[in-house]
């Protein structure tokens, strides 16, 4: 429950921002079909900056890109067929997924399952609530919610570091220099897109530094 709660006013303020930039029902739909908060921010911010849809998706896309891992690691731990297994895969989001790891290197897919079972329409339903209640708060800057767009990266930026070492905080800095250097020449949401693909191949190659660590015996 206590992920729940999280992710319903993390959704809150998703529909407080989102529905002057998106309008009423888009990102209700966005958040049933997407499900997935970094991807959503992602490409709000895009939009937000005046980007098109394109780009949005793009960034929306490289920020999930991370789920390729997680299912690779998630996949040997699953039962049944293809199509089973691929359906269990839907309950994968980051919080769940790492409270379902243990330490044999294998998953309890049935707690991420439940984990996220109750975040799912939490989710959702506080996106509703959100876009219904943009308009009675008026301008979100006047009770920083804006600031939900960085908190939540940072959230993202330092789990990363702790899960992935001081080469994933490296990463994600050098993502964020290109995004500031390129504002003042590119396009409106192409920085993100930038940043988020610098930001993932610094990160691949992490992840690849600290496997042949693991695998020598040295440390990250």
């Amino acid at each position: 429950m206590p992920l729940a709660v999280a992710s319903f006013i993390l959704s809150i303020s998703f529909g407080v921002l989102a529905q002057p930039v998106m309008g009423t029902l888009a990102p209700i739909v966005m958040s049933a079909i997407v499900f997935a908060g970094s991807a959503q921010y992602g490409a709000l911010a895009v939009l937000a900056a005046g980007g098109g849809v394109l780009p949005a998706v793009a960034a929306g896309v490289l920020l999930n890109a991370r789920y390729v891992p997680m299912g690779l690691a998630l996949a040997p731990s699953l039962e049944g067929g293809r199509w089973r297994r691929a359906l269990i895969g839907q309950a994968m989001i980051d919080p769940s997924w790492a409270l379902a790891a243990r330490e044999n290197g294998r998953f309890d897919w049935r707690f991420m399952l439940g984990a996220t079972a109750p975040n799912y329409p939490t989710f959702v339903g506080g996106t509703a609530v959100g876009v219904l209640i943009g308009d009675l708060l008026g301008d979100p800057k006047n009770l920083g919610i804006d600031a939900m767009f960085p908190a939540f990266f940072l959230s993202l930026l330092l789990s990363g570091e702790v899960s992935a070492g001081r080469r994933a905080l490296v990463a994600a800095l050098l993502g964020a220099t290109i995004a500031l250097a390129l504002i003042p020449f590119t396009p409106p949401g192409l920085p993100i897109v930038a940043a988020c693909l610098a930001a993932l191949v610094g990160l691949d190659r992490a992840a690849r530094r600290g496997v042949e660590g693991e695998s020598t015996g040295e440390p990250e």
